[in-house]
């Protein structure tokens, strides 16, 4: 169905996507999360009148808009990559992928950036309640853009709402509300923007430790510490609600990524979840080096409720995964490659059959091939007629495992944080707690890598698949010199770390000014 493709060229073109994504989520989560902050203050000043909650609101908002211009460049570049870089999978479902990001650019974007002119300029030029209204808009439309990014995101993870045509051989979109109500997609849409909001609050409470180290604009610090340690919380536990879902979710579609989550290779039933754990071994040479662990602290039974909400439910392992297990209707992948190769001689017969214009036999066979047994019996397994090695279908476990456990243990240092900035700020004893204020300013870089240990966990956690069970990385990038993906990511490289270096010092610059009073003057 696809011409075979050089793995160096596959290789380095993930590397460029993960590059480019990578570098666009160092700008996108504090963006999501901080519009909402500042609406919040905003509306504290439009109710109260207080001159100090307006300074607050100018001076974060600031800093949300030297982050939102470079997170722009950046997602544009990433939607390019589609078709530079990636045109079989945006040939093979181009009608399904480009609707939700053509709704984000039409509806979502074009909210956010009519309104944000108003959210920076309108001030004293439209009425208070106007310019409140544009900074929710601006706030809800940040999260919009998001919604229908990572609906297309979804799709990808959990394929559903869609059906096969053989006439062009490509998916077409049968329901788009099931594309978008998806549990897959609501809950990702739901954990990665709670995920943005923790960052944001993380952030705006150690810019704020900073000035009480410093002794500078005191007030606004409290303040400011006050509004996102409370929002910090409410994010924080949306977050942990999220997460169980989407954990589910996994369970459900993509059981490999949760056994690589877990580090289980031999399912069994009241399966333990591994809170603390490293393995003997990392070596990549033998899946079997890695199946002992050097030390694990566990919860009994954890893992199976978690999953399935049973306490004594069965968790398939990898093992389980790769040979099949009949006692659990768990097919082996070798009876799904099998699957997968009847699908693409189907498909190969019926082009053939047109070809050579045999009417009959290409009717007889686009029937059976848009039959709903063969769609959920054949080429639902698509991707897997694809695949000579099952070793290929093994996710790098060890990646997955840490950064799922690193994310989930920082996820709780932050609301940590989060709780014991509320509580010294509501009894006025956050100043005198130098070393807690220390460690708010830390948290900052660390919640960055949280962020994006996330993402590590949800794309290397899928792999091999672009698209789950129907295409794999190998038949899924475009047919072009590997050479040119290779000078295009040292290219990208320069220009993202040159972005963000310019970004973070602007950052602090502005920081180091801090808020300005109505006249232009520093308070």
């Amino acid at each position: 169905m696809f011409e075979a493709i050089d793995l160096s060229l596959v290789n380095w073109s993930r590397a460029q996507f993960a590059l480019t994504a990578m570098y666009h989520w160092l700008f996108v989560p504090l963006t999501l999360g901080t519009t909402f902050i500042i609406a919040i203050m905003e509306t504290i000043y439009v109710k109260t009148g207080k001159p100090e909650w307006k300074k607050m609101t100018k001076f974060w908002m600031t800093l949300f808009g030297i982050n939102f211009a470079i997170g722009v460049a950046t997602g544009l570049i990433l939607e390019f990559e589609f078709g530079t870089n990636w045109s079989n999978y945006s040939w093979f479902v181009g009608d399904i992928f480009g609707a939700p990001l053509a709704i984000e650019g039409i509806m979502a974007f074009f909210m956010e950036s009519t309104f944000i002119a108003v959210m920076f300029f309108g001030w004293n030029k439209v009425s208070k309640k106007f310019h409140l209204a544009s900074s929710w808009l601006v706030a809800i439309g940040a999260n919009l853009s998001a919604l229908w990014i990572l609906v297309a995101n979804a799709w990808m993870q959990s394929p559903v709402g869609t059906t096969f045509n053989p006439e062009t051989a490509r998916n077409e979109m049968t329901s788009f509300w099931e594309v978008l109500f998806s549990p897959v997609a609501i809950n990702k849409f739901l954990h990665t923007i709670t995920s943005g909001f923790v960052l944001s609050a993380v952030f705006v409470i150690g810019v704020s430790a900073w000035f009480l180290l410093k002794k500078r604009h005191i007030v606004m610090a409290r303040k400011s510490i006050l509004v996102a340690a409370i929002f910090g919380i409410v994010s924080s536990l949306a977050l942990i609600g999220t997460g169980d879902g989407s954990a589910k979710q996994v369970a459900k579609v993509q059981p490999m990524k949760l056994a690589a989550m877990e580090g289980l290779y031999n399912g069994y039933e009241g399966v333990d979840l591994i809170a603390v754990g490293a393995f003997k071994s990392t070596s990549e040479e033998s899946n079997d080096a890695m199946k002992d662990f050097l030390f694990k602290i566990e919860i009994p039974n954890f893992l199976s409720f978690l999953a399935f909400g049973n306490w004594d439910a069965f968790v398939p392992g990898v093992n389980d995964l790769i040979n099949g297990n009949p006692e659990k209707g768990i097919m082996s992948v070798h009876e799904k490659i099998d699957r997968g190769k009847i699908a693409i001689e189907k498909l190969t017969a019926y082009k053939e059959a047109k070809k050579n214009g045999d009417e009959v036999l290409s009717s007889s066979l686009v029937n059976e091939l848009t039959s709903e047994n063969f769609q959920e019996d054949y080429f639902r397994y698509l991707g897997y007629g694809h695949v000579n090695d099952t070793n290929f279908l093994i996710p790098n476990i060890p990646l997955v495992f840490y950064s799922f456990h690193v994310m989930v243990m920082l996820g709780f240092l932050f609301l940590l944080v989060f709780v014991l900035a509320l509580w010294w700020v509501l009894r006025n004893k956050l100043d005198s707690k130098k070393w807690f204020l220390l460690i708010a300013i830390f948290t900052i870089p660390l919640a960055y890598l949280a962020t994006e240990l996330g993402w590590v966990v949800a794309e290397f956690g899928r792999q091999p698949w672009v698209i789950q069970d129907l295409m794999p990385t190998t038949t899924a990038v475009s047919q072009i010199s590997a050479v040119s993906v290779q000078i295009t990511f040292v290219l990208f490289a320069v220009i993202f770390t040159t972005l963000l270096i310019a970004e973070v010092g602007i950052m602090i610059k502005q920081i180091k000014i801090g808020p300005k009073d109505e006249g232009g003057t520093k308070s």
